[in-house]
């Protein structure tokens, strides 16, 4: 029973969805998916989605990161950053992994071999609607 109850914690998901707007900054320690817009900082210790209708100005950090919509700004990843097909990055980029699908846009910098950044410090440099 306790291995049951502590993989559903593990598993748990936060959900934003399409029409929804958030201008702010969010903070989770678990896994969100986000299909609507936040013009802010996300910072989470799980995975993040941004799915097709997604968009996100500001920026991300979080320890997996998977982009099928719009960002614009700056996404540090702990370990695996991966760019679909139809997704786009505007800004800076800095992870450990780097997976991008033919039709994916990236314009900006990508930084894979420097210093770790830790997840939950925002650099400040790309405040809430800054491009």
């Amino acid at each position: 029973m306790a291995k049951m109850a502590e993989s559903e914690n593990t598993n748990k998901i936060n959900m934003i969805g399409v029409g929804t707007t958030i201008e702010g900054n969010i903070n989770s320690n678990e896994n969100i998916r986000f299909d609507g817009i936040l013009i802010g900082n996300l910072v989470t210790k799980g995975k993040v989605f941004v799915g097709q209708s997604g968009k996100v100005n500001g920026e991300i950090r979080c320890k997996n990161c998977e982009v099928e919509g719009l960002v614009e700004g700056r996404i540090v990843i702990e370990e695996l950053l991966s760019l679909r097909s139809m997704s786009k990055i505007y800004g800076e980029i800095k992870t450990s992994k780097l997976a991008i699908e033919p039709g994916a846009i990236l314009t900006g910098k990508c930084d894979m071999g420097g210093k770790k950044e830790p997840i939950g410090e925002s650099s400040g440099e790309h405040k809430k609607g800054e491009k």
